[in-house]
């Protein structure tokens, strides 16, 4: 029976390799897999990893450029309006500050920085005043910036590529069904529209999930399938690390070996993409990590927004122990 099952996985990579995406069926049995499974997924997952990216490693950094201050109430999330967690507020950082973020990014190998803000979108003075770093970072340093200000307005996603920006993040989070379970201060349908708004300028579209927030297996599946048809670039694979004074500071922990089967799924459903292991890792999958990367080509590294990631030095040897290596200066 063993290798009836195991002989699925090597199929969904023949057939990931080939184009040809799996039914909601076949995601459901990646995720429902016997835990005796998880080597050989893993293995199936890589053969179409190291195809379209081989050994390579693209290394991520976030700086929280604007903290707190949140009209919306995303259950998540430390920095929502609806949050009691004890977090530093401030508003968005001046240009010398960011700048000097990009400087400790390519300090970690990175190669590309993220400036990240809270709120429901970017006032005209917080853009110039993101304008303006990002034509000093792209001036001065061989580094390529991701975008994540919220939902944008006319004109502001022409600025933001005008003045160097690659790519635009907007994670779509969760299922259109699991949607209102999480938030109401804005829809599924407004996220799906900012993507696809910032693929229109130009932007490469950054969208990804977090897992953990009470969806089923089958919303899981959903939620790799939505990612696949909006053709998103650069898709982050967050797992829930529940802060406590958060609606869903009660919320468990994804067990390691059920991330796995996750980043796995990916992999089968968006072959070609930037596959990241972003927040919460460290927390769920824990002495799993290293596996993570059979599967994803993408860490971020350092710290997040209000919680902290691991020492840089760990996952540059989680890298180096794997036999895989960094890939700088690409998205």
């Amino acid at each position: 029976m063993k290798v009836v099952v195991s002989s699925l996985w090597q199929r969904l990579s023949e057939q990931a390799i080939d184009g040809k995406c799996l039914t909601p069926e076949e995601g459901l049995a990646v995720l429902e897999a016997d835990d005796d499974e998880i080597l050989p997924i893993m293995q199936a997952a890589f053969q179409v990893r190291k195809h379209y990216f081989g050994k390579k490693v693209k290394l991520n950094m976030i700086v929280n450029a604007k903290s707190g201050y949140c009209p919306e109430d995303c259950g998540y999330c430390s920095q929502s309006i609806v949050s009691a967690a004890p977090i530093e507020k401030y508003t968005l950082l001046d240009k010398e500050t960011l700048v000097a973020g990009a400087r400790e990014a390519l300090a970690r190998k990175a190669g590309t920085y993220c400036i990240v803000a809270s709120g429901r979108g970017p006032t005209e003075k917080e853009l110039d005043q993101v304008v303006e770093a990002v034509k000093e970072i792209r001036g001065t340093m061989p580094l390529k910036i991701c975008a994540c200000l919220g939902i944008l307005r006319d004109g502001q996603a022409e600025r933001l590529a005008e003045a160097g920006v690659h790519r635009y993040n907007h994670n779509l989070n969760t299922s259109k069904a699991h949607y209102s379970a999480i938030t109401s201060t804005h829809t599924y349908e407004q996220r799906m529209e900012t993507i696809e708004n910032a693929k229109l300028h130009g932007l490469s579209p950054c969208s990804g999930v977090i897992i953990g927030m009470g969806e089923t297996n089958s919303e899981i599946v959903e939620m790799a399938l939505a990612l696949r048809e909006l053709d998103a670039d650069s898709i982050p694979i967050n797992f829930l690390n529940a802060i406590p004074g958060t609606l869903l500071e009660r919320a468990g922990r994804t067990a390691p070996l059920k991330a796995l089967k996750v980043l796995a799924l990916f992999r089968f459903v968006c072959p070609t993409k930037e596959l990241r292991v972003a927040g919460g890792r460290e927390v769920n999958l824990r002495s799993l990590q290293p596996l993570s990367l059979y599967a994803a080509n993408s860490l971020f590294v350092g710290d997040y927004l209000t919680t902290a990631g691991q020492d840089i030095s760990a996952d540059h040897q989680i890298i180096e122990d794997l036999g895989f290596e960094i890939e700088l200066n690409a998205l």
